[in-house]
């Protein structure tokens, strides 16, 4: 079975479903093997890995889909992917969809800001009028190839129009017929719970976990008590990976070697295990026998 219908079904389990965010085929091929069942691309992680810049909007369609193709090369989970504004208007979403349900997307994830946009956790946000993104959400679901690529509606009215207004721009996003919801930046216990009173008996609700964000961060279990059915950290791989830099860096230059650090460390064998060289050499050893050349 491909990715995509195991992701939908995968949701109709009242299990919520834990994805990681990774930002690369190495993040994601480490998370694969940790045991996920399906995987973020972080649009924010991107930026932060990619350009060593904010989530500010400087991020493009081209560079998104390029890495999410890299994933889903390398690992066979289904992979959410962060898709921002559409990159554009309705014609730009739609060609945006399409881009990366060739590149492998399992579910595809366009909010309702402003353009640039920025992080959701982030003040001085914009959202576009509901007509506008009711437009964008449509044209999502025309360009899709197949109603196995599902598309995901994230509204983050909150910070702008209010709790009231983001659950009246989720209701109207649900009426395009999207395949589940994401209410961003909800500030309390009481605005989750809203949330999931009014939806999560209707269609699946994904709750973002950001470390320091305006969400407070719960576990997985605890999220899908109360109705969540997708939870996602998007940012944390991305953080985790710069505080080790940080203290590698630091301890490099002090010491002007690696020995002080290579207990925290993998050695050259052990990054080569992690990415499967042996067995990548022996594919090559097989191909090169069979024709004829047993090589060295």
């Amino acid at each position: 079975m491909s990715t995509k219908p195991r992701l939908a079904q995968r949701l109709q389990q009242p299990e919520p479903l834990l994805a990681p965010g990774v930002y690369d085929a190495l993040t994601a091929l480490v998370a694969q093997q940790a045991g996920f069942e399906a995987l973020y691309l972080s649009g924010a992680s991107i930026a932060y890995t990619r350009l060593g810049r904010s989530d500010i909007g400087l991020t493009t369609a081209t560079e998104v889909a390029q890495t999410l193709a890299h994933i889903t090369d390398r690992v066979n989970l289904p992979v959410i992917v962060d898709a921002d504004t559409g990159f554009g208007n309705a014609l730009n979403t739609q060609r945006t969809v399409r881009d990366f349900e060739r590149a492998g997307a399992a579910m595809i994830q366009i909010e309702d800001q402003t353009f640039p946009k920025r992080c959701g956790h982030l003040d001085g946000k914009g959202v576009v009028p509901v007509a506008e993104m009711q437009g964008k959400l449509r044209a999502a679901l025309d360009a899709r190839h197949s109603a196995d690529t599902l598309i995901l509606a994230r509204t983050d009215a909150i910070a702008v129009e209010g709790l009231d207004a983001a659950l009246e721009r989720a209701e109207r996003y649900l009426e395009c017929g999207v395949d589940a919801l994401f209410i961003e930046a909800l500030r309390s216990d009481d605005q989750m719970q809203r949330a999931c009173t009014q939806f999560a008996h209707r269609v699946p609700l994904l709750a973002n976990m950001v470390e320091g964000g305006k969400t407070p961060v719960q576990s997985a279990a605890e999220l899908g008590e109360r109705g969540f059915r997708i939870v996602i950290f998007p940012g944390g791989t991305a953080r985790a990976v710069l505080f080790a830099l940080q203290g590698y860096y630091a301890s490099l230059h002090q010491h002007q070697t690696t020995r002080p650090w290579q207990d925290r460390m993998l050695d050259f064998d052990g990054l080569n295990a992690v990415i499967e060289t042996p067995e990548l050499l022996a594919l090559g050893r097989r191909y090169r026998e069979a024709d004829g050349n047993p090589g060295p």
